[in-house]
């Protein structure tokens, strides 16, 4: 497993971001808040963690929806995955919005999100008259099947 170094510069009064267990993939992001949001049905909001940060090129972090809160409360990352870019050095904020029929309350150090850091490629367009085929084809949008 590949480590990677990363500056960051944390504004945030909790503690930074870290992996629960060694093969945990993402990393818990906590709301750094003055005060609590409440979050009615269908709200959303900007949820800052007070981390900002340096990713290397050929990098970014995606932020993503905790599972425990989705399935238990409704509460989601709005545009999952969120794309954090490497030449990006402002403060990472979530998006979470309230898909539930109940108001939610975000406490201050309250687990809101996950973050991935994955490397990426960069692609240069080459145009073609065709492509090769495949099995599939065209084939999309549930042509498999329901399961």
């Amino acid at each position: 497993m590949e480590t990677l170094k990363v500056k960051v510069k944390y504004t945030g009064k909790h503690q930074l971001p870290h992996y629960a267990t060694p093969l945990s993939a993402g990393m818990d992001l906590y709301a750094n808040i003055a005060e609590t949001i409440l979050l009615k049905p269908l709200e959303r909001a900007i949820v800052p963690t007070g981390i900002f940060m340096e990713l290397p090129a050929g990098y970014e972090a995606q932020v993503r929806p905790r599972s425990g809160l989705a399935a238990k409360n409704g509460v989601t990352v709005l545009n999952a995955p969120g794309t954090i870019d490497a030449d990006y050095r402002g403060e990472v904020g979530v998006i979470l919005v309230n898909c539930s029929n109940t108001d939610f309350e975000i406490k201050d150090g309250e687990r809101i999100a996950q973050m991935v850091v994955a490397k990426h490629a960069s692609i240069i367009w080459e145009s073609a008259e065709d492509l090769s085929q495949t099995k599939r084809g065209d084939g999309g949008f549930g042509h498999t099947g329901k399961n």
